[in-house]
């Protein structure tokens, strides 16, 4: 689990291509503080497992489902990338909670600047777009932000002064973007979808989103 508050910027040291694989070298520091081989790290906000440690850089694994569905498959060494650790369970919460587990990919489609905050408009497919809303959080490649606007096609973001000074990027290598729905507005849809088709009741069916809604928070 993460927050989506990015502990440093990286970059890619080397990519071991394989045929539908890859491993990435990604150089970093902070990140590699009390880490050891085994332990998850974010890049780009996708959850990766550590299979090597050298005194500047870790090794991870990126698979073909990976590669498939996230922007990674866009980065080149030299690509800077942004690094999380996993949160501890004695850990807080500075962010919003992501899982690691990309929905999909978006398209930088406008950036502009609005005084000291740079506004970023994404376009992205309607299955990820059914869950967005207005003021509801987002991930882009593992920053965690907050929805502004909300268009048919897209939406946008705007990044805070601090992001923007701590050198932390929405990348979008070529344009191209890793994203994450929100984890419980997906949670909540499914479950009121379940809890409808399982209500034989009219009372019931009006009470199925309260009961998903309390079955999404354990």
């Amino acid at each position: 689990m993460f927050t989506g508050i990015v502990e440093e910027v990286g970059t890619i040291k080397s990519i071991n291509r394989g045929q539908h694989s890859a491993v990435l070298t990604v150089r970093a520091k902070t990140v590699l503080e009390e880490t050891r081989i085994g332990d998850s790290i974010a890049v780009n906000g996708i959850c990766l497992t550590v299979r090597q440690l050298f005194p500047d850089s870790f090794a991870a694994d990126v698979m073909h489902e990976t590669l498939n569905r996230s922007a990674l498959a866009q980065l080149t060494v030299g690509s800077a990338v942004n690094l999380e650790r996993a949160m501890p369970a004695n850990g807080r919460f500075g962010g919003h909670i992501v899982a690691g587990h990309v929905d999909g990919v978006g398209r930088i489609a406008n950036i502009r600047k609005d005084d000291t905050a740079i506004w970023y408009t994404i376009h992205a497919d309607p299955a990820i777009l059914r869950y967005v809303v207005e003021k509801g959080s987002i991930t882009i490649d593992g920053i965690s932000l907050t929805v502004a606007a909300v268009e048919p096609t897209g939406f946008s973001v705007s990044t805070i002064p601090h992001t923007v000074h701590q050198r932390i990027y929405i990348n979008g290598t070529k344009g191209i973007l890793s994203i994450w729905k929100p984890m419980l507005s997906e949670n909540i849809s499914r479950s009121c979808f379940h809890q409808k088709h399982r209500s034989k009741t009219r009372s019931q069916k009006k009470c199925c989103c309260a009961a998903a809604f309390k079955e999404s928070l354990g």
